[in-house]
């Protein structure tokens, strides 16, 4: 089921499966969000949940038992259930099931709220630990936005002056490998070699917010000032950028196998509830 919302500056569009935005357009008719062409990425912009990134084996330990997770977790595929509707918001929500017990075994519910307000898409998470335990759990964004015309037109600045230093995958997994993404005039610019180990992975940043800028002129922002970390993507010679806000990542080789103990997660007490948003904002 697809759901329009809107006002004066902004339309976005939102899949029901895996309550996904999958369109952005301004006032005039331009789109922010990748077209999704399978050639080379087929999403528009997943919700990870409740794991961000790969497990060491595809697997983790609970009480005893092995469980497994594929990459980046189950949200992403599943049906969202429309739970309220307004002309300029809209809320979808999944529970725990059956299906999601073979995997994660922990009752929960999880709402996804978009919101449009001015030149600005909010996006807001709600985890609800609707069992007798602790949950662990990790949650991210993965939005792609359109980048039309030559990569090297476009680069991103950080909100505040910092040590970028990032981490590379290995397998999917962190490698214990960083390096430091060169600054020139408070900007980086784009290029495809910057991805091609992969995913640039920021564990812990000091700003809330990253630019995209097209030929020097901002473009829209993502502000992210409730995730800690934050993952940069695209694929080789494809014309989108993902600005990924998380909270979580992937594991590395010394992870011990006990989702508590994976680096990262939050862990939700019983019969509490997790908020935390983002929001992108057309400049």
């Amino acid at each position: 089921m697809i759901t329009v919302i809107k006002n004066t500056f902004l339309t976005a569009t939102i899949n029901s499966f895996g309550a996904e935005l999958c369109s952005l357009k301004n006032n005039e008719n331009k789109e922010y969000i990748w077209e999704g062409n399978p050639d080379f990425w087929g999403k528009h912009s997943p919700v990870l949940f409740p794991i961000v990134g790969t497990l060491k084996n595809n697997s983790y330990q609970y009480n005893e038992t092995e469980y497994h997770l594929s990459r980046h977790g189950f949200a992403r595929d599943m049906d969202f259930k429309l739970v309220d509707k307004k002309e300029n918001s809209v809320t979808f929500s999944i529970q725990s099931s059956e299906e999601t017990l073979k995997v994660y075994p922990f009752i929960f519910e999880l709402q996804i709220i978009y919101s449009v307000d001015q030149n600005s898409l909010n996006i807001a998470y709600k985890v609800m630990n609707n069992g007798k335990s602790k949950m662990p759990f990790s949650i991210g964004a993965h939005p792609a936005f359109a980048l039309p015309g030559n990569f090297e037109n476009y680069a991103i600045q950080f909100e505040k002056q910092e040590s970028l230093e990032y981490y590379h995958l290995e397998n999917d997994l962190i490698s214990n490998k960083t390096k430091t993404l060169e600054v020139q005039n408070d900007c980086i610019p784009l290029t495809y070699e910057l991805f091609k180990n992969d995913a640039l992975i920021f564990k812990t940043l000091e700003s809330n917010s990253v630019t995209i800028l097209e030929n020097s002129n901002p473009k829209l922002r993502v502000n992210f000032k409730n995730f800690p970390s934050l993952g940069i993507w695209t694929k080789m010679n494809a014309p989108f950028l993902c600005i990924e806000p998380w909270l979580g990542y992937s594991d590395t080789n010394e992870n011990s196998g006990n989702l508590f103990e994976k680096e990262g997660i939050q862990i939700l007490e019983e019969n509490k509830t997790f908020q935390s948003e983002f929001s992108i904002e057309i400049l």
